[in-house]
């Protein structure tokens, strides 16, 4: 994404750092040619988001995931450690 010499005086003055930008522009509510996140939305926002940890964690103790898909079609999923390839040959 190029940003223009204007936006980066003004995050400097204003102390809005990459990663809120990045947040806006990923997450943020499109109105022409603006995007925003009202404090109610932040706050949904970061709700998910410790929703998500939560997941993302039990997902790491149980050692990963694979999900299988062609285009929009989700076709199987398993979790990383589920296959052994020595196994297989048994």
């Amino acid at each position: 994404m190029y940003k223009t010499r204007h936006i980066h005086q003004r995050m400097s003055q204003r102390g809005i750092t990459q990663p809120v930008i990045d947040i806006l522009y990923h997450f943020g509510i499109s109105d022409g040619d603006k995007i925003t996140l009202s404090k109610k939305n932040c706050e949904l926002l970061s709700q998910v988001f410790s929703k998500m940890k939560k997941i993302t964690d039990k997902m790491a103790e149980k050692g990963g995931f694979t999900l299988v898909a062609d285009g929009e079609t989700l076709i199987t999923t398993y979790r990383l450690n589920s296959f052994n390839l020595a196994k297989s040959f048994d």
